[in-house]
């Protein structure tokens, strides 16, 4: 059986993209895929790992936990996600360091010894994620400084996070991809996810997109593609990208920073950064990007 672990990143839309693969339930089923709701399995799971604390778990154990979590008595594969499975929103940036526990992901694989475990993570520019994460963590009495912990904001990467992830599970492959991109790559990020191929056609291909499309995009793209069909996903990905340029709602596709002492230099420093990021992450082994 392969477990596939849906690890984050905070503030990444991550609930979204259950919910479009819980409208292929049916499609994921009959290709052997199981996609659990999270009341099946997160608080169980939580509650073993709490338990095992990184010790493998006994034939018996993983027993259990998949009777918890499946839905399905000839699953292959089974994708469990929650975007705190590493920590808390308030423990993600601590010391100084971006998701400093990310090894304790090992204890995920743990729970499943004799599983083939794979990590998905959704990375999104700092210049956007810090202030939207401490949007969450601010009501928590938390200041801008002890959020940081009083680290340049510049010596936060994402290169750190996934090669933590890879020491802490040398043979599992991850999949990765920026949220930026997601609106363009949903359907490929679902068919990744339940390890199917382009020919797999799945509901909900443009979820994100219409979030932040306007009332009258939405309509002119269901008008278009009802025309006009797209042919592959080079094609889909073309006319998304027209309409989210022509039909944006701006308020959906810009954020305020609010963090103090935060300039527009400083964002286009983090923005460049990040692009290295993402080139660097992409050359660590059994680590896939995906991309536009």
């Amino acid at each position: 059986m392969q477990v596939i672990f849906h690890i984050g990143a905070h503030c990444t839309g991550q609930d979204r993209l259950m919910r479009s693969l819980l409208k292929n339930r049916d499609v994921l089923a009959q290709n052997g895929v199981a996609v659990p709701g999270p009341g099946r399995y997160r608080r169980i799971l939580a509650e073993v790992l709490k338990k095992l604390r990184g010790a493998p778990a006994s034939a018996e154990t993983q027993d259990v936990l998949l009777e918890a979590v499946l839905d399905l008595d000839d699953a292959d594969r089974v994708i469990l996600s929650n975007e705190s499975f590493i920590c808390a929103p308030s423990k993600a940036v601590e010391g100084g360091v971006l998701y400093p526990k990310i090894d304790k992901s090992a204890w995920l694989a743990a729970a499943f010894p004799e599983a083939e475990v794979e990590f998905a993570l959704s990375l999104r520019n700092m210049a956007s994620f810090l202030p939207a994460l401490f949007e969450i963590v601010a009501s928590e009495d938390i200041d801008a400084h002890r959020f940081l912990g009083g680290q340049d904001p510049r010596e936060l990467t994402w290169v750190s996070v996934v090669e933590g992830l890879r020491a802490a599970n040398p043979e599992a492959p991850i999949l990765v991809w920026c949220d930026e991109d997601s609106p363009l790559l949903w359907p490929e990020i679902m068919r990744e996810l339940a390890g199917l191929d382009a020919l797999v056609r799945l509901e909900g291909e443009n979820d994100l997109a219409r979030t932040l499309l306007s009332r009258e995009g939405n309509a002119k793209l269901d008008a278009y593609v009802g025309r006009r069909p797209p042919e592959d996903e080079a094609m889909r990905r073309r006319v998304v990208a027209s309409f989210l340029s022509n039909y944006g709602e701006d308020s959906a596709l810009e954020q305020e920073i609010d963090l103090p002492g935060w300039t527009d230099a400083l964002i286009d420093e983090l923005t460049a950064a990040y692009d290295e990021d993402v080139e660097r992450i992409a050359s660590i082994p059994r680590v896939t990007v995906l991309t536009p």
